[in-house]
């Protein structure tokens, strides 16, 4: 079973800079990790590898040379293989052009039962790119995984709700998005460092080595128009109300009055 798991480098900070011109996120001396959610996607390829030996999982992004890093987790966590797809050509991508270049390379590696992917990244929060692919790709898709299982030519998923879930039975080649209910992300082992660092290779693909239109690709590829980028104002503190049960409710009740919430 050949598994796709694409991942993505995101800032780990919660004061992220904006490019005043481009309104892009501005990565350089900012540190990176990787996507939460693409963690969990991960982490379930792996867990069917460790059910089955005929199971190879591929580790794929779209960055910078700096998330080499990130994909050397994903190979210390125990995926088989990982792509790099980086470019000048490629940079300020919004969600249609990074689905147009993944799904570039997705076709230059052929071969996938499943494709996984994270619900969203935690710099954009779009959820569109998972998606996304899948309709360039023109196979069905699942969003929001929250439980799965291989049955022969046949996965059943839990889709998860606000009020609940559904159970959707879907053919193979599918593409699923996971959500942190899906499973608790395992740590990179030693051994898995040393191989990720000595005897695996990260391939790197540029706009030249995969089958896509350099009009398909990049900011000038982008129809998403970004009017303002801003970090939200940090909210004040709340109020410590003291004092016996009696006495806070009174305090409460004459607080809500006063912001007209009563």
């Amino acid at each position: 079973m050949k598994i796709i798991v694409c991942v993505k480098q995101v800032p780990d900070t919660n004061e992220v800079r904006i490019d005043p011109v481009k309104g892009t996120l501005i990565r350089d001396g900012v540190p990176s990790i990787l996507n939460p959610d693409d963690k969990n996607a991960l982490e379930e390829a792996l867990k069917l590898k460790d059910q089955r030996d005929d199971v190879h999982v591929t580790v794929i992004t779209m960055g910078p040379p700096q998330a080499d890093e990130m994909l050397r987790e994903c190979l210390a966590m125990g995926a088989d293989e990982a792509v790099l797809l980086s470019d000048r050509a490629f940079a300020g991508a919004d969600t249609w052009a990074t689905s147009n270049t993944l799904a570039a390379a997705v076709r230059k590696i052929s071969e996938y039962d499943i494709i996984f992917a994270g619900r969203q990244a935690i710099d954009g929060d779009t959820a569109q790119v998972g998606p996304q692919l899948a309709e360039r790709l023109g196979i069905p898709q699942v969003s929001y995984v929250q439980n799965f299982e291989v049955q022969g030519d046949v996965i059943q998923v839990q889709r998860a709700l606000e009020d609940g879930y559904e159970v959707i039975q879907v053919k193979k080649p599918v593409l699923l998005t996971a959500i942190k209910e899906l499973n608790h992300p395992r740590y990179m082992s030693i051994g898995g460092i040393y191989d990720a660092y000595r005897s695996k290779e990260v391939k790197v693909w540029a706009l030249s080595d995969i089958h896509v239109n350099k009009d398909d690709v990049g900011l000038e590829a982008s129809p998403t128009q970004v009017k303002r980028s801003f970090t939200p104002e940090p909210k004040g503190k709340g109020i410590m109300l003291k004092g016996n049960t009696k006495e806070m409710v009174e305090q409460l009740v004459v607080n809500l009055k006063k912001k007209h919430v009563i």
